[in-house]
């Protein structure tokens, strides 16, 4: 076991000197504003891209008890 204290601080030391770079947040209003069309767009894959595998699975949902207790 004496020979973990080094080991770690090998693992360590390329953690210590990463450097993350620095967001650019700001507190502006957008150059372009969203339409609407695009609005919607957005909000309709988003909501596909949740609802879509859900109704999948509880649309198998008897295939795969059956699988499970099989």
């Amino acid at each position: 076991m004496p020979r973990l204290p080094p080991v770690l601080r090998l693992l360590q030391a390329p953690v210590k000197f990463t450097v993350v770079p620095k967001a650019h947040v700001s507190a502006k209003p957008a150059k372009t504003p969203t339409s609407a069309v695009e609005q919607a767009v957005g909000i309709s894959a988003i909501s596909l891209g949740f609802m879509v595998p859900a109704g999948w699975v509880l649309a198998h949902l008897e295939s795969y008890k059956k699988s499970a207790t099989a």
